[in-house]
């Protein structure tokens, strides 16, 4: 990975809930084995940091990431568990500064161009678009292209298998993040090879 962009090391970035700290490195190794590298771990859950630090330990060919990264304090804790990069759902300019000197790379979150705006005037350029479908999905980012083309996104929240290549078809998305490869009873069921062939399905995105 380069030290510049998240947008580019996968079509398809894999949005992983971690229950169980056990179930880290299974589903790590049947994500990466089906093509998606780099994996966002949300820290919604009591087992995330662990959950991280376990990957980045045991799956070498992973690129594990934080999600719902809203403080300092989950920036800190991310870097020191072992995150290679951040994503937040929104921002602040305290949240942004945590996330500059981190020193790895991150998506910032937006939803209006107003915020768009803003962190393109804080010479941050590559952002997640949260939530998707909710915020105006393609038709909004496809309006965006015209007057801010230097901001690129990563679109996340509602994006679906049938969806994703509409996004990922727009000159300024570079990847898209959703949870469809990792079903609830898929993960339930530690069905780790199923995970891996709707891992693969996605990595064939274009």
């Amino acid at each position: 990975m380069t030290d510049s962009s998240v947008l580019d090391l996968a079509p398809v970035v894999p949005v992983v809930v971690v229950e169980d700290v056990a179930d880290a490195v299974p589903l790590a190794r049947a994500l990466v084995a089906g093509g998606l590298r780099a994996i966002e771990v949300t820290l919604r859950t009591p087992a995330a940091l662990d959950a991280i630090r376990a990957v980045a330990d045991e799956v070498p060919d992973a690129v594990v990431g934080a999600g719902t990264v809203i403080s300092p304090q989950n920036v800190a804790d991310s870097v020191a568990a072992g995150a290679r990069f951040l994503v937040s759902p929104g921002w602040t300019d305290t949240l942004l500064d945590a996330m500059k000197e981190s020193g790895v790379p991150f998506l910032p979150g937006v939803s209006t161009t107003s915020e768009v705006v803003a962190l393109l005037e804080r010479g941050v350029s590559e952002m997640k678009f949260f939530p998707a479908e909710a915020a105006g999905g393609v038709p909004y980012l496809k309006s965006l292209a015209g007057p801010l083309p230097q901001a690129r996104f990563c679109p996340t929240g509602g994006v679906s298998l049938g969806s994703a290549p509409s996004y990922l078809a727009l000159k300024n998305v570079g990847c898209v993040g959703g949870s469809w490869m990792l079903p609830a009873d898929a993960v339930a069921a530690r069905d780790w090879a199923r995970i891996e062939t709707l891992a693969r399905e996605a990595a064939g995105l274009k």
